[in-house]
């Protein structure tokens, strides 16, 4: 018998480690060539790792939530004649924003002085079983999915042991045994005393370390205005009227996305990014737009890239589809990345104005509040007009509060004469 050791892999992007957000196999545990061994995370995308070979784990080399060197060892695998080592070969574009958080977690072991392992400072969460009630989407990874699906099992009834109830392998092991389904009890009024810790990791690590980055690094100026969009609204449900079979329905943001395209022409100092290690502000021609996007995961930030070169329909087809692909962990890398300004929106809990982070290393993000009819006086009488604030956050070590005003009254202008959107400079 002989001995594989398998290394973490170079995941590209110039990384020189990744995270580890999951394992799928344990010590022990028998392993197939191509199969499934961990899943690791760099830059909001998640790589899975498959086995070079056949065998039987014996070790593993790192835990959920660490950090691991790129050609660090990972984990090594027992096989029939002789060993060796190898840098596994990450699956290609893998993206899977269903495995960020932990799966199941590993068996503790040394690992050996040759590991280089970044240890996170948060003591290690304590497993609770969390019951989904039915209303919940359960949380699990696309294996787990799979195998409940093929077993018949409703993952809503199965309590999960993972950080915020996730179901792992483990669980559905349990709940398999018991062969009954888990009763819940209503508790009414009695007191509750339970307490569920949950390690920082994967995604959710990822937003905290942006935001903590971003309001540490940047000067936030935030500019509120107040938009009519009366005439917008008119024109949008119009257009909705008269659309295609196969065009998207239209949202109020592929029109904001296209007064964005010509009001950064007029003030290009806010389509910028900034390396404020090296000291250096890009001015993008290319208009690519973030969109920020609540997921089951956690927020990502989906980007319609060439919005400058994009109709209103183009624009909305391609925001359904990279909300989509980023809701259901299929967007690519390339997908979630490149931004050169954001869009921020709560859709109808928007609010009345909100603060925006801006998504570092932009300088420029626009956030959209709720749309609400209000009395406005129009020099004789009191009409009702549908109004939203428009809450933009500028870097003010490079957008001066002059430019950032000009700037968000060129939208403002445009979102209220909409023809405007569509005369071609």
């Amino acid at each position: 018998m002989g001995e594989f050791i398998i290394k973490m892999p170079d995941v590209g992007e110039g990384v020189a480690e990744a995270e580890l957000v999951e394992w799928h196999v344990k010590p022990g545990d028998p392993v197939r060539e191509d199969m499934v061994l961990a899943a690791v995370m760099t830059d909001k995308a998640t790589v899975e790792i498959p086995s070079p070979v056949t065998g039987t784990v014996l070790w593993l080399g790192a835990e959920i939530g660490d950090t691991v060197a790129v050609k660090a060892p990972l984990l090594r695998i027992q096989v029939a004649g002789e060993g060796g080592e190898v840098t596994a070969a990450p699956m290609p574009e893998t993206v899977t924003m269903d495995t960020i958080e932990e799966q199941s977690p590993a068996a503790k072991v040394e690992s050996p002085p040759s590991v280089e392992v970044k240890r996170p400072v948060q003591p290690a969460p304590v497993a609770r079983a969390v019951v989904q009630s039915p209303a919940d989407k359960p949380l699990a990874s696309p294996a787990v999915r799979l195998r409940a699906q093929e077993s018949g099992i409703d993952l809503r009834q199965v309590p999960g042991t993972g950080p915020a109830g996730r179901i792992t392998h483990d669980d559905l092991d349990r709940f398999l045994a018991r062969g009954a389904q888990p009763s819940v009890t209503p508790a009414g009024l009695a007191m509750k005393t339970a307490v569920e810790e949950i390690k920082v990791t994967g995604l959710r690590r990822r937003i905290s370390e942006k935001m903590v980055l971003a309001t540490s690094r940047i000067p936030h100026i935030t500019y509120v205005e107040e938009i009519d969009v009366t005439d917008l609204e008119d024109l949008r449900t119009t257009m909705n009227a008269s659309r295609k079979p196969d065009q998207t329905k239209l949202t109020i943001l592929p029109f904001l996305m296209r007064a964005i395209v010509k009001a950064v022409a007029e003030q290009p100092g806010v389509n910028a990014t900034f390396d404020d290690d090296a000291g250096i502000i890009t001015r993008h021609g290319a208009v690519h737009i973030g969109i920020a996007t609540q997921t089951p995961a956690g927020l990502t930030v989906p980007v319609v890239r060439h919005a400058e070169a994009r109709n209103i329909w183009n624009c909305a087809t391609e925001l359904v589809r990279l909300a989509e692909a980023a809701r259901t962990g299929s967007a690519l890398r390339e997908e979630l990345s490149g931004s050169t300004i954001t869009i921020t929106s709560l859709g109808a809990m928007g609010g009345i104005a909100t603060t925006p982070i801006i998504n570092h290393p932009e300088v420029a993000i626009v956030g959209v509040n709720k749309i609400m009819t209000r009395p406005m006086w129009d020099g004789s009488q009191f009409i009702p007009r549908k109004m939203m604030n428009l809450s933009s956050s500028f870097d003010h070590r490079v957008v001066d509060g002059w430019d950032a005003a000009a700037f968000v009254q060129r939208l403002k202008v445009l979102l209220e004469t909409p023809a405007l959107i569509f005369i071609e400079s």
